[in-house]
C-alpha cells in the first residue's frame, strides 16, 4: 500500500505488567488482518515471540506491529511493562509522539503511574485505555476518579460504558453520543435510557467546554449559547490532545473485543502523524548543527532505535526514518563508522515476521538486515548530506554481578555471547576489571541480569556462575616520610648500582606526582626517568591492603651513582625499594569509591527511602518535588553500600522507585570501619 507521512501513526502501547497491552495489540491486529487472535497464555501472539517471553508469559522486548488500515499505516509498538526493559521505551520517545496507556480497570498500578509520568516528561500525546471493564465489581465512575487522583485532571472520558463489571457489554461515544452494544461478534447500535442519556450529555457538554477553552473565538461562541460545529469540536479536541491538555479515556475489553475498533478510529483521528515532531536536530561532519524536517523532501536520514539478534536471521536493526526516502538497494552512510553500505534487505515488521518493502519514507518505522557494524543509536544518512542524531539518554547501570562460565573452556564463547545480547540492550554493560580480574555484567536489577543470562543460555547454550562484585578501593597517605632505596649488585664485570633518597607525601589531589630536587649531579639527569618509572610502577600496589595508590607525591632529592655499574634498571629498582621502605611511615589509609545517586520515588515512600539512606552512610544533597507526586533525592553514598540497592529500593518503594548512579570521588574509609574493610578486602592477604 502506498501512503504519505501524514497517513502514518506511530503509537507506543504502555502500561503496568499484566494490564493487557499485548492482548490489545493482538486484538487490533486480528480485527485488521481478519485472522484469529492469538493469546499470551497460548504463547502465540504476534508481539511476544521470543523464547523468554513465551516462558515468562510477559513482554520482555519491544515488538513492532505494522498494519495497513483504511489508507493509514499504523506502526504499533508493544512495549514491555517491566522496568527492566525501560530502554526500549526511552529509545523511541524522542520521535514516537503518540501513546496508548493501558490500565487494568480494577486498579491504578505503579507501572501505570510511572509510564504516564514518562510520557508527560517527553511530551507524548496519550490515550488511556481502561481495559478489563468486564471484570467483576468494576465501577467506571470510581475508575475515572482514581485516574484523576493518580494521573491528574487531564483524563477525560471519550467513551462511557454501558453497564459495569461482568455486565459490561458496550459503550457510548461521548464525542458523538452514539452507543453500541456487543451481540456476539457483532456491534449493534442501541438507544440510551434517559438516565444514561443525561449522564453522557453532561459529559459531552464538558468536552465541548474544553474545546472552547482552546480558542478565544470558540469560547465566545460557546458562552453566547451558539452550538459549535462537529468540525470545530473535532479540531478542538485534537488540539487539546496534541497539547497534552487532554488525555482521552476509552473503555473496553481486549479479550472480548469491545471498544477496540473505536480506539483505533480515535487514535487515527486524534493522535498525530510523525510530522507533529516537525524536526530533529543532529550534527554534520564538522560538528555543526543540522536540522532535518520530518518530510520526504529532505535528504534521507534514519535513526536506529533497536537492534535484535537471531541465530538464524542474524542482526536486524529497527529504524525510524527521520527524513527523505530510501529505495531498496540504495547506499546508506554512517558517519561514526565512516562506512557506506547497501540497504539490500528492508522490511516492515509484524512481530517476528519480516515483510519485504521496496521503499521507506519519512516518518515510517522499518527494519534493515545485513548492515555490518550498525547498532542501536547509530544514524543512517545520505553520504552527500551527512547527519548524526544524538543517542537516547538511557538509565545508568545500577546493579552488577561477577560472572564466569560454568565450564571454564567456554569462557571466551560466553563473553562473545554476552556481547551479542548486550548489543540489543543499551542498559547492559560488560566490563573486565583489571584490579580484580572479575568480568562484570551490569544492568538495572537482578531480574534484568537473570533475563540476560537466560537469553544467553537459550540462544547460545552457555551457562554462567554469578558472584558479588568486589569494590575497588584505593590507598593514599596522610603525612610525609623519607627513605633510602639502595639497589647494588656487583660480582665482577658490569653490575647494578643505584642509590636514591626520596621523600613521599600527599600530592594535594588524586594525582600521583613525581619531581626532583637534585643538586650537584648526585643522580645524573639521564637516570631521572628510570626513577620516575620505578615510582609509577610502585603505586600500582599499596602496602596497606594491596590496592592502587592515588594522591602520592614523590620527590627525588639525593642519591649516588657509579660510573661503571649504574644503569636505568638499577635506579628503577632503587625507587621501588625507597617507596616500600617509606610507605608505611606515611600514615597510609584506605579510600572508598563514593557514588552520586539520584532517586525518583513517589511521595508516600520518601520516608522509607530516607531512613534507609541514613543506614547506608549516605549524605543527602537535596530533595526536590519533581512533579506528578514524586520526589527526586540526590545523595552521595559509598559504593559498598549500593551493591544490593536496586533490589532494596524496589522493596522500599513497592516498585515505584528508580535511581541513576555515577562515580563522584574517593573518600577516606571511616576509622571505625577501616580494619574491618581491610580484613574483608585486602588483596595482600589473598595473594599470600
Amino acid at each position: 500500500m502506498s501512503y504519505t507521512t501524514d497517513k502514518i501513526r506511530n503509537i507506543i502501547f504502555l502500561g503496568h505488567q499484566g494490564s493487557g497491552k499485548t492482548t490489545l495489540v493482538e486484538q487490533i491486529a486480528s480485527n485488521i488482518l481478519k485472522q484469529p487472535a492469538g493469546s499470551v497464555d497460548r504463547k502465540n501472539t504476534i508481539s511476544d515471540f521470543t523464547p523468554e517471553e513465551k516462558a515468562r508469559l510477559t513482554s520482555c522486548s519491544m515488538a513492532v506491529v505494522s498494519l495497513d488500515y483504511n489508507g493509514y499505516r499504523l506502526n504499533l509498538l508493544d512495549a514491555p511493562g517491566n522496568d527492566d526493559f525501560v530502554a526500549d521505551v526511552i529509545g523511541v520517545l524522542d520521535f514516537v509522539k503518540a501513546a496508548v496507556l493501558v490500565l487494568d480497570a480494577g486498579k491504578i498500578e505503579v507501572g501505570t503511574i510511572k509510564h504516564f509520568n514518562l510520557l508527560k516528561k517527553y511530551g507524548v500525546p496519550t490515550f488511556i485505555f481502561v481495559n478489563k471493564m468486564d471484570k467483576e465489581l468494576v465501577n467506571f465512575d470510581e475508575v475515572l476518579e482514581k485516574i484523576t487522583n493518580s494521573l491528574g485532571k487531564k483524563g477525560v472520558s471519550f467513551t462511557y460504558p454501558l453497564n459495569d463489571g461482568k455486565h459490561f457489554n458496550g459503550f457510548v461515544d461521548v464525542t458523538t453520543l452514539k452507543a453500541v452494544k456487543a451481540d456476539g461478534h457483532k456491534r449493534v447500535p442501541v438507544e440510551l435510557d434517559e438516565a444514561t442519556k443525561a449522564k453522557v450529555s453532561e459529559m459531552n457538554n464538558a468536552l465541548v467546554e474544553q474545546v472552547a477553552l482552546t480558542d478565544d473565538a470558540l469560547l465566545e461562541k460557546f458562552f453566547s449559547g451558539e452550538a459549535l460545529s462537529a468540525e470545530e469540536i473535532a479540531s478542538g479536541l485534537k488540539n487539546a490532545v496534541l497539547s497534552g491538555e487532554v488525555a482521552p479515556v476509552v473503555v473496553g475489553s481486549s479479550t472480548e473485543n469491545i471498544g477496540v475498533n473505536t480506539l483505533v478510529d480515535m487514535m487515527i483521528t486524534y493522535l498525530p502523524s510523525p510530522a507533529f515532531i516537525k524536526e530533529m536536530k543532529g550534527k554534520d561532519r564538522g560538528n555543526r548543527e543540522v536540522i532535518r524536517k520530518i518530510s520526504e523532501s529532505e535528504p534521507f536520514s534514519a535513526y536506529i532505535f533497536k537492534t535484535v539478534y537471531d541465530q538464524y536471521k542474524g542482526t536486524t536493526n529497527y529504524a525510524f526514518v527521520v527524513s527523505g526516502s530510501l529505495e531498496l538497494g540504495s547506499d546508506v552512510y554512517n558517519a561514526e563508522l565512516n562506512s557506506t553500505m547497501r540497504a539490500s534487505q528492508m522490511f516492515s515488521l509484524l512481530g517476528a515476521k519480516q515483510n519485504n518493502i521496496q521503499k521507506a519514507i519519512a516518518g515510517d518505522i522499518v527494519a534493515f538486515a545485513k548492515l555490518d557494524g550498525i547498532t542501536t543509536g547509530h544514524t543512517l544518512c545520505d553520504k552527500n548530506d551527512v547527519v548524526t542524531f544524538p543517542r537516547a539518554k538511557y538509565p545508568t547501570i545500577v546493579y552488577r554481578r561477577a560472572i564466569s562460565a560454568k565450564n571454564s573452556r567456554d569462557e571466551e564463547k560466553l563473553i562473545q555471547a554476552l556481547y551479542r545480547v548486550a548489543a540489543e540492550d543499551p542498559t547492559i554493560e560488560i566490563t573486565r576489571v583489571p584490579e580484580t580480574k572479575q568480568l562484570l555484567l551490569g544492568g538495572l536489577s537482578d531480574s534484568h541480569l537473570n533475563f540476560v543470562l537466560d537469553k544467553v543460555k537459550n540462544t547460545f547454550g552457555f551457562e554462567a556462575n554469578t558472584d558479588a562484585p568486589q569494590v575497588i578501593y584505593r590507598e593514599t597517605v596522610k603525612r610525609e616520610a623519607s627513605a633510602v632505596g639502595r639497589y647494588v649488585k656487583q660480582s665482577g664485570g658490569s653490575g647494578f648500582y643505584g642509590v636514591v633518597e626520596m621523600r613521599f607525601g600527599p600530592s594535594g589531589s588524586d594525582e600521583n606526582i613525581f619531581t626532583e630536587e637534585i643538586f650537584g649531579g648526585t643522580v645524573p639527569k639521564n637516570y631521572h626517568p628510570a626513577v620516575e618509572k620505578g615510582f609509577f610502577e610502585s603505586v600500582q600496589e599499596g602496602q596497606l591492603a594491596g590496592f592502587p595508590v592515588i594522591g602520592l607525591k614523590a620527590v627525588l632529592f639525593d642519591g649516588k651513582y657509579h660510573s661503571v655499574d649504574s644503569n636505568e634498571q638499577a635506579f628503577r629498582m632503587a625507587a621501588i625499594l625507597a617507596y616500600r621502605e617509606a610507605y608505611m611511615n606515611c600514615a597510609p589509609t584506605l579510600l572508598e569509591p563514593i557514588m552520586k545517586i539520584t532517586i525518583s520515588v513517589t511521595n508516600e515512600f520518601t520516608g522509607n527511602v530516607m531512613n534507609d539512606l541514613n543506614q547506608r552512610r549516605a549524605r543527602v544533597l537535596s530533595m526536590d518535588e519533581s512533579g506528578y507526586g514524586t520526589q527526586e533525592i540526590t545523595a552521595l553514598v559509598p559504593e559498598a553500600e549500593l551493591l544490593d540497592y536496586a533490589i532494596k529500593l524496589r522493596v522500599l518503594s513497592q516498585g515505584s522507585g528508580s535511581f541513576n548512579s555515577e562515580f563522584d570521588s574517593y573518600q577516606e574509609v571511616p576509622s571505625n570501619l577501616l580494619q574491618g574493610v581491610i580484613a574483608a578486602n585486602s588483596r595482600l592477604e589473598k595473594d599470600k
